[in-house]
């Protein structure tokens, strides 16, 4: 019979793998706790409409790679997330998160997304949101940015550099609009298919070309920065010397777009050289007009996501080896009356307070002291038929100097909860 794997580009997180992700996930719960953002947590599966309108019908996302079927049951589409956001805000309208004022929200989960899998890209992947919801720019749009600094300070991350631009409001793309499109009219000849086609649905989508070929057509384009009016003239201004005055470096590059309809005004992306093609780790912007493209009352946003892998290989690079949580006792025993107070006695440790592994499986004395000084555990509690009749255990230190002492096990816990010298 053949072996069932996993399905390609969904990848398991093996015990071994699972302290850099908990360290992770740690560090990124205090962080987002320091600027006062809150949980929530939104399902995988969603109609495939809130994506259709959020993210954009000529999109490579909703083209190209989002995981959609018909439920069977009515006939529904339904599609697994390819990102967050859109999700955020339908909960905030479906709930009324916003009735008593604006909120700032995080999440995290899984993503999916029918790509070709490589070095930084699967198809279920994890973010991090961070979503201020009600908010207008753009201080808040530059408190992101600064949090994304402090992060990568305290996951010891270099060499992530920030890169922003503004789209501008409605007016400024319709005045844009009109001149991208003459010049890839003018360039039509040397326009790929994907970018033809957007031409006629949404020509802003061609400067979010992955083609190396329209790498030049889209450098010597028409630039947004250009049409933007003066209220989004002063906005970016603003955005940028808050960031000065944080002391965050940053980079303008005209040319950023973003791969989703939503957005307008600031985004921005924070990338690396040590991930090859795969370099934005962290991304987003503002999006003021999400709540009303899905059926909400509009309320100004902004938010961004970080990619968990991408961050994990990145901390790898810089050397983060984060080692398992080890027990504090492994329990020792032999004999069937042993192994019954041994069942009580792991129990007493834990009513401690401590973190104890039971040995299963039977072995010999020696055999179950190799296993207890591999856990990592500070001390094994050895129970044998002199410790059943006294009702004690032998406590043995396994990470420092000491003798073996037999105690009973109000004394044991109480030893080994001391702190190791």
């Amino acid at each position: 019979m053949q072996t069932i794997q996993a399905v390609r580009g969904m990848n398991d997180v093996l015990p071994d793998q699972s302290p850099l992700w908990e360290y992770f996930e740690n560090t990124v719960r205090d962080w987002l706790a320091d600027y006062g953002y809150r949980n929530m947590r939104m399902p995988v599966l969603e109609k495939t409409d809130l994506f259709v309108r959020s993210i954009g019908e000529v999109t490579d996302i909703v083209e190209k790679e989002m995981y959609t079927f018909v439920d069977q049951l009515n006939g529904e589409s339904l599609t697994l997330r390819p990102e967050g956001t859109a999700s955020c805000v339908r909960a905030a309208i479906q709930h009324s998160l916003l009735y008593t004022g604006p909120c700032r929200v995080f999440y995290s989960g899984p993503m999916f997304r029918h790509e070709r899998p490589q070095k930084g890209r699967f198809r279920q992947f994890h973010q991090v949101g961070v979503e201020a919801l009600g908010f207008g720019g753009p201080d808040v749009d530059a408190e992101h940015m600064v949090m994304g600094a402090r992060l990568w300070k305290r996951l010891g991350l270099e060499d992530v550099s920030l890169e922003i631009n503004t789209l501008g409001d409605s007016e400024s793309r319709a005045r844009y609009r009109d001149r991208l499109v003459g010049y890839l009219e003018s360039r039509n000849d040397e326009l790929d298919e994907d970018s033809r086609r957007r031409l006629r649905k949404n020509p802003l989508r061609v400067l979010d070309s992955k083609n190396p070929a329209m790498k030049e057509i889209v450098a010597q384009a028409p630039r947004l920065l250009d049409d933007l009016g003066e209220a989004s003239l002063e906005s970016f201004a603003r955005l940028q010397s808050l960031l000065t005055a944080a002391n965050v470096p940053f980079t303008i590059n005209p040319r950023l777009v973003r791969g989703l309809d939503y957005y307008n005004d600031a985004v921005y992306e924070w990338t690396t050289m040590r991930l090859g093609a795969q370099g934005t780790v962290c991304a987003g912007g503002r999006y003021d007009g999400l709540f009303a493209q899905i059926g909400g009352k509009p309320a100004p946003a902004c938010g961004f996501a970080m990619g968990i892998e991408r961050l994990l290989a990145l901390m790898t690079d810089a050397g983060c080896k984060p080692s398992p949580q080890a027990p504090d006792v492994y329990v020792v025993h032999s004999g069937e009356a042993a192994s019954q107070f041994a069942w009580m006695a792991a129990e007493a440790f834990r009513d401690a307070g401590l973190a104890v592994i039971l040995h299963c499986g039977g072995g010999s004395f020696k055999s179950q002291m190799k296993r207890a000084d591999n856990s990592g555990a500070r001390f094994a509690a050895i129970i044998g038929e002199d410790e059943v009749q006294s009702e004690q255990v032998s406590l043995k230190p396994l990470r420092e100097a000491g003798d073996q002492k037999m105690l009973t096990l109000e004394r044991a816990a109480r030893l080994v909860s001391e702190p190791a010298r």
